[in-house]
């Protein structure tokens, strides 16, 4: 049915249009839109969460650490977990949202501006006379300045929620002692171990032994399906390939930038400040003013005499003990009026008296070093790679669409696509539905895996479609050769049937050596044989399992010493003699502050997380996808 539709599919886009729009006219558009607003995922105060949005949030995280950590594996963001993990932070921040909007809770006009007055990544968007670059903002962040003050808002007021638990929190020192004196607390022990590959040599297993075993674990002793596979992946790197630039076109860029591929042209200079206020009274401004008019004239008189008159008056505590010297000075790094007198001046000349935010300057140049821009053959590769990067977004989308179609519209190879767009179909082998440690690339993604074994692509053998992943990333593979899972025979697997069932065996007779030793020495103390004794905790466990600081951390301190026992499943069996108890060493007076501080912060957290899950229930927070076994790994990230 498939292959008819893409056979003959411009007739029946036709068809389907002449059927569609008279449908438009006569119910309307709004009709069709209560069902194209995607799978509900979560519900908070009575608004939906879709499966577009959650998957929209998660490209935008996952962007984002792209950007902070490029090396980061691929297959921790892709996978089931760490989505849910967006999806419980998207639901989290719509309670708190809801909880702030109930309480009406606001944020003034003045704080505000505080806190946009202190942001140093804002200042960067003010141009040299001090005015917002609105333009340059928008491009930086993908938002107007309009749509970051709302989103400002909206966190401020949603901190103020959660800040009211959090912050309100507190411990008094016993408090914290009675948890901290638990968590130090060390005993004084010794072990005997009863290791099961002390065992092994006990155990005897006959062939019916080894095919009951085999038959009772079968799950164990199965080869994973896997697949034989051929890709194409679409990047900015490729689609700069299909870029055609013209010498004409590297040369104009050429001349447009020729300064930035040399080096600036740098001035050493020195500079005497009379420094005054911004907001200074006149009369202030105006007595500064006539002093630096009055070291002018000296100077012009004996322009050798510069560095000792900036040591004597300058003031500004930087220069003025190196005589007033400001080092080598490009472009860019000085205040416009002082730039602008620097840079008329030629060697050797001093400058009239110049007005800035921060007083009054007389400037010397002390040397220059012209500019120096390299020719063209020298940096066209850098050009040609520039002017590339830069149309490499847009050839990205017109390749992208046309990369789409032709993975769909000819199903039974890559070929196409790949000759087209001059990409290398890339293969690879043993691949399976979840991504290999070490995986890479589209290897690594869990939606192209899930795109490569879906039944279409495995019956068919067609090519999946195209699969965004990562940031201007797409791919799409077909599966060449498919091998389902199956269960291996006994006799390939015999050997690793049999270190099993010996091993599990093994431990079986350790465990029961130990409990038997154990029931032993607690009636004939004198009988036991026990290690060097170690000082553990669960801070220092001294190599110790962690069954045996347990078991030792639990025994009775009224009751020492004493006689425990710990199972430690495949690794056998451990008989704890406890002999005292050992007081934790009392911290240093700042030490301790600390540690109240700690669990003070310990205290808010746990309280801000009754606090939240309290506002959930109010607001009828629910997730409504299942969710993965190991979310909780994802969460603690």
């Amino acid at each position: 049915m498939f292959d008819s539709f893409r056979k003959y599919n411009k007739i029946i886009m036709v068809f389907l249009f002449l059927l569609i729009i008279p449908s438009f006219v006569l119910f309307g558009v709004d009709r069709y839109q209560g069902g194209g607003q995607g799978e509900k995922v979560a519900r908070v105060a009575g608004t939906d969460i879709t499966r577009p949005e959650w998957d929209a949030q998660h490209r935008n995280e996952v962007d984002r650490i792209r950007q902070q950590a490029p090396t980061i594996d691929p297959a921790m963001l892709d996978s089931d977990a760490a989505r849910y993990a967006t999806l419980e932070r998207m639901v989290r921040e719509r309670v708190l949202a809801a909880a702030a909007s109930k309480s009406n809770m606001s944020v003034s006009e003045e704080r505000l501006a505080r806190l946009f007055a202190a942001d140093p990544g804002l200042a960067s968007f003010r141009t040299a006379e001090g005015k917002f670059d609105r333009e340059t903002f928008i491009r930086a962040t993908g938002r107007t300045p309009e749509q970051y003050e709302a989103s400002v808002r909206a966190d401020l007021a949603t901190q103020q929620v959660s800040l009211g638990v959090s912050g309100t929190a507190f411990a008094t020192p016993a408090q914290a002692a009675v948890t901290l004196n638990a968590f130090y607390d060390r005993r004084e022990i010794q072990v005997a171990l009863f290791k099961p590959a002390d065992f092994a040599s006990k155990v005897s297993v006959s062939d019916a032994d080894l095919e009951a075993f085999y038959k009772a674990h079968t799950a164990q002793f199965q080869q994973p399906e896997r697949a034989k596979v051929e890709y194409l992946v679409l990047d900015l790197e490729a689609a700069k390939k299909n870029i055609a630039v013209s010498e004409a076109d590297l040369r104009s860029y050429y001349d447009q930038n020729a300064a930035r591929f040399g080096s600036k042209e740098e001035r050493r200079a020195s500079h005497i400040l009379i420094a005054v206020p911004q907001g200074a009274p006149a009369a202030e401004r105006e007595q500064a003013r006539k002093k630096a008019e009055q070291l002018l004239a000296d100077l012009r008189k004996a322009p050798n005499t510069f560095a000792d008159v900036a040591r004597k008056n300058s003031q500004d505590p930087g220069s003025a003990e190196k005589g007033g010297d400001l080092d080598v000075v490009t472009r860019g790094a000085m205040v416009k009026p002082f730039e602008d007198a620097l840079f008329a001046l030629k060697k050797g000349e001093i400058s009239s008296v110049v007005e800035t935010e921060f007083g009054y300057h007389i400037i010397q140049v002390n040397d220059i070093k012209p500019a120096v821009v390299p020719p063209f053959d020298k940096v066209r590769a850098t050009i040609e790679n520039e002017v590339r990067s830069q149309q490499a977004t847009a050839e990205f989308a017109k390749a992208a669409e046309a990369f789409t179609d032709i993975v769909y519209q000819q199903p039974d190879s890559l070929q196409p696509a790949a000759d087209k767009l001059k990409l290398t179909i890339q293969t690879a082998s043993n691949v399976a539905r979840t991504p290999l440690p070490g995986a890479t690339g589209a290897l690594a993604s869990r939606n192209f895996l899930n795109a490569l074994f879906a039944p279409d692509t495995l019956e068919r053998k067609h090519n999946t479609e195209a699969i965004e992943i990562g940031a201007n990333q797409l791919a799409s593979g077909r599966v060449v050769q498919y091998e389902p899972a199956r269960a291996l025979p006994l006799d390939e697997v015999k050997d690793k049937v049999r270190t099993q069932l010996v091993a599990e065996r093994a431990a079986a007779l350790a465990r029961a050596e130990g409990e038997a030793k154990l029931a032993a020495w607690k009636a004939d103390p004198a009988g036991a044989s026990f290690g060097a004794p170690v000082t553990v905790s669960r801070l220092d466990p001294q190599s110790q399992p962690l069954p045996v600081i347990e078991v030792a951390l639990r025994a009775d301190t009224g009751k020492l010493p004493a006689l425990v026992g710990a199972d430690l499943g495949a690794q056998g069996y451990a008989v704890v003699r406890v002999i005292k108890n050992v007081p934790r060493t009392p911290p240093a007076p700042e030490m301790a502050k600390q540690e109240t501080e700690q669990y003070a912060q310990a205290v808010g957290g746990a309280e801000t997380a009754a606090y939240y899950n309290l506002l959930k229930n109010r607001f009828k927070a629910e997730i409504l996808v299942p969710k993965p076994a190991d979310s909780t790994v994802a969460a603690g990230r």
